[in-house]
């Protein structure tokens, strides 16, 4: 899963990240490579002290909104990628096999957005179901 951060540096000063999708994500670096790297952890503690307290995962918006935030205004923006798998088991949940039969054109469409975000398909669907479901039951 893709996420947008917004990386702040005053003169002498380490860089900050905050992760706008995830309120109270937030870390920082040494280095640009380690500022990245530290917000990718951060995301996945984050994601998963959500699972743990049986937390929805906020869903992303569109960078435009983010963008539009005076907090970020003398940000620099990025993404960091980061692979849920690599959380625990017991947090996520046992995986199970589903078959979907969906038109080619929706598939199309779903590998491109997928692609787009960094997500594999069963990623983008999963996220997809769960923005819809937060979606009817708000």
């Amino acid at each position: 899963m893709r996420y947008t951060i917004v990386v702040h540096k005053d003169p002498g000063s380490s860089y900050g990240v905050t992760v706008p999708g995830l309120p109270g994500c937030f870390s920082g670096g040494d280095t640009l490579g380690e500022a990245f790297a530290n917000a990718r952890e951060a995301i996945m503690c984050h994601i998963e002290g959500c699972l743990l307290e049986n937390q929805p995962i906020p869903t992303e918006c569109p960078l435009e909104e983010y963008q539009a935030n005076p907090d970020y205004a003398d940000g620099m923006w990025g993404f960091v990628d980061v692979d849920l798998s690599g959380l625990s088991g017991a947090s996520l949940g046992k995986a199970v096999d589903l078959n979907v039969t969906l038109p080619e054109h929706i598939v199309t469409a779903v590998d491109s957005a997928a692609a787009k975000s960094g997500e594999t398909r069963s990623g983008f669907l999963a996220h997809a179901a769960l923005a819809e479901v937060e979606r009817r039951l708000a």
